[in-house]
């Protein structure tokens, strides 16, 4: 088990797009996110979100040359925990995070674990709603997930 959980702004969005943001807290307990995803998410957190500064700024301005400032400031403050989980789906932050050793996981790892966990009864309706909101799921990759599920029940 990690000892953080840090999400970026897109798993956020997501997730309240489509009235399901508990079940990160329902999978995880308590998330982190930084003053620069609060922001970006442009939202009221729930208490089991808790907004945490990164200490070396640096490293946001040196993540900044390549991402956004929610995804750098995410990504900084994952490299400044021990055995963390960030969750992260834009494909660059995702490139850079595993080059430099972070654990990732994105908003489609997360609702199989939720699945796994027996949170939600199908996670078919919840890719359907996603996808809704233009969250953005491959034919294949929702085949792949949908295979998966069904060969673990």
């Amino acid at each position: 088990m990690h000892n953080v959980i840090i999400a970026d702004t897109s798993v956020l969005i997501a997730l309240t797009n489509i009235n399901e943001l508990e079940i990160l807290q329902k999978v995880y307990k308590t998330i982190a996110i930084t003053p620069e995803v609060l922001n970006e998410f442009g939202e009221t957190i729930p208490k089991w979100i808790k907004v945490e500064e990164v200490k070396d700024r640096k490293k946001i301005d040196i993540l900044k040359l390549e991402l956004d400032k929610g995804e750098a400031s995410s990504l900084a403050l994952a490299i400044e925990k021990n055995n963390c989980l960030l969750i992260i789906d834009e494909r660059k932050g995702r490139k850079i995070a595993k080059r430099i050793g972070l654990n990732i996981i994105g908003l489609l790892g997360v609702l199989i674990k939720a699945k796994e966990q027996n949170i939600f009864s199908e996670i078919k309706p919840i890719l359907e709603k996603l996808e809704k909101v233009d969250f953005r799921i491959s034919q294949e990759l929702k085949s792949r997930i949908l295979k998966r599920i069904a060969e673990n029940e």
